[in-house]
């Protein structure tokens, strides 16, 4: 499936040349005829580098490390190109990381996605030249570090709409062109194997691939996705927004109160206390139970009693917004999830508190629907929220939606994708990806020969929590699948072990591909084999 874009000798450039003179070739004229026909390169530069720390990388919360304990230095050249298209005024970076050695190259590409508004950047790229891949990555036209306004608006009012593109699509397919181009270059042939590692936007960005670009990548990995981006992100600003509506601005104390209530109710319908509520479907907790409970806190310290109006605010969290007609408009928080995640309140007393909403939903609201970076949170009305979703949906479904059921080029391809999700995701609503597949499964039933879906009970967004986390085998599965042809039935996974345990502080089991249930069948919950897919 992998395109070979130059017609080199198979054999390796470097091999020939000798690996003790790798630093001789990564260098701009070897790169020269580097390019694509739509863009127009402003500026190439090549660095050779030995040495090159890789642990500032690799502890900076990136999808990196897909396999194994990686080194904490390699020799690596990297390929820096600013471009631009013409006629569109945006400037695009792309990041090319290639061992330095023939010898280090695993003869495979891999590229890990970003996070929130971060495509990706320099950083995305060592971790797999670590571990032995080429790989690319872009900042999807914008610097990471300015503000969503700075690229969101061409000017006040007016949404930058070429830097939008880039950063959905547009720069992220021709990073893994030019990435592959840049690979077949430095090697003399093209990769054998090509790969997508994200989570998060990361994960959108694997699901955008299949969608846009079905033939770039033989197998991709898509946690947490942010698909649904129109639905879920305004779903982000629901719970800010329904403070202000309620007028009640809860401590961080009260809203733990309400999860740990609904945990206490809810943890052992599986049949294992674990502090995860793993079939939330039967689990029938409301808010309003506990009003007039008190709550001891610290940070501010005292004690605080629940009222109607916080628990009209979490149960409104835990359904998700609806519109003045009653009309579902998307999925809210489950019952385990950290609620302070996306209602984030500072407190000079307990009952003197301010809602800072999300910040990454707090701009798309402002700059993409309003457009309008003064826009106040305070004082907008159910109405108001049901014209910015409509906004949303009707403006962007197209462009970052991320929702194509049609994944028929990816399976002619012969590509292969896993998704997982943690079902107390306390970002983006788990059933948001339950419905996507669910809605591709009735449209291709043979779906799971190349694409599956694993929710993860317990765990949180890509990671963290109680439950049980597949990021140390997901990739791998991955690989097995696209190169062995080994059918991922599971997908393994670690979780902190249940309470008694004395043989040691993590517990294996194996998720199971949707529609199944990860059920509890009895016996020891710390091992593997008291859990069976229904």
């Amino acid at each position: 499936m992998t395109f070979r874009f130059m017609a080199w000798a198979s054999m390796s450039v470097l091999s020939l040349l000798g690996a003790a003179v790798a630093s001789d070739l990564c260098t701009k004229e070897m790169f020269s005829s580097l390019n694509l026909s739509n863009i127009n390169i402003l500026s190439l530069n090549v660095t050779a580098a030995r040495n090159f720390a890789t642990d500032a990388s690799l502890s900076s919360g990136t999808t990196s490390a897909p396999v194994g304990q990686l080194p904490t230095t390699i020799d690596i050249c990297i390929v820096s190109l600013e471009y631009t298209h013409p006629g569109q005024n945006d400037i695009v970076n792309t990041y090319i990381g290639l061992p330095l050695n023939a010898s280090s190259w695993n003869s495979r590409f891999l590229m890990d996605g970003g996070g929130g508004w971060v495509a990706g950047g320099i950083d995305e790229v060592v971790a797999p030249v670590a571990a032995g891949y080429s790989s690319a990555s872009t900042d999807g036209g914008h610097n990471s570090t300015a503000s969503t306004a700075d690229w969101g608006f061409v000017s006040e009012g007016n949404t930058n709409w070429p830097a939008l593109w880039d950063f959905s699509s547009v720069a992220l397919g021709e990073a893994a062109v030019l990435g592959k181009l840049a690979t077949e270059i430095y090697f003399g042939s093209p990769p054998k194997y090509s790969y997508w590692n994200g989570c998060s936007t990361g994960g959108r960005q694997g699901h955008m691939m299949a969608q846009r670009f079905p033939t770039y990548f033989d197998g991709i990995v898509g946690g947490s996705p942010a698909i649904n981006w129109d639905k879920f992100l305004l779903a982000e600003f629901w719970p800010a927004f329904l403070a202000q509506l309620l007028d009640t601005q809860p401590p961080a104390c009260v809203l733990e109160a309400f999860t740990d209530a609904a945990i206490e109710a809810c943890d052992l319908l599986d049949g294992v206390q674990d502090r995860i509520i793993s079939l939330p479907g039967q689990c029938h907790f409301e808010a309003s139970s506990i009003v007039g409970q008190p709550v001891n806190c610290s940070n501010p310290d005292g004690q605080i009693t629940i009222t109607d109006k916080m628990a009209e605010l979490v149960q409104g969290m835990w359904e998700g917004p609806t519109s003045l007609e009653d009309q579902f408009e998307w999925y809210g928080l489950g019952y385990d999830a950290d609620l302070t995640a996306l209602l984030t309140t500072t407190c000079t007393s307990l009952n003197n508190c301010t809602v800072t909403p999300f910040s990454i939903s707090a701009d798309w609201a402002r700059i993409f629907l309003a457009r309008n970076s003064s826009l106040s949170i305070q004082g907008l009305t159910r109405q108001d929220f049901d014209d910015l979703y409509r906004e949303s949906v009707d403006q962007y479904a197209s462009v970052i939606g991320t929702r194509n059921l049609d994944l028929t080029g990816f399976r002619l391809a012969g590509g292969k994708m896993i998704a997982w999700h943690g079902m107390q995701d306390e970002l983006i609503p788990s059933n948001g990806t339950v419905d996507y597949y669910s809605q591709v499964m009735a449209l291709d039933p043979s779906v799971v020969d190349y694409y599956r879906f694993f929710l993860a009970p317990g765990v949180g967004h890509c990671e963290g929590g109680n439950g049980f986390d597949p990021n140390d085998y997901v990739f791998a599965t991955l690989r097995a699948w696209v190169e062995n042809s080994t059918v991922p039935d599971t997908l393994e996974a670690t979780a902190v072990a249940v309470a008694g345990s004395n043989s040691s502080s993590t517990r294996t089991a194996y998720l199971c591909p949707y529609p199944k249930i990860f059920t509890y069948i009895g016996g020891d919950p710390n091992d593997a084999s008291s859990f069976s897919c229904a």
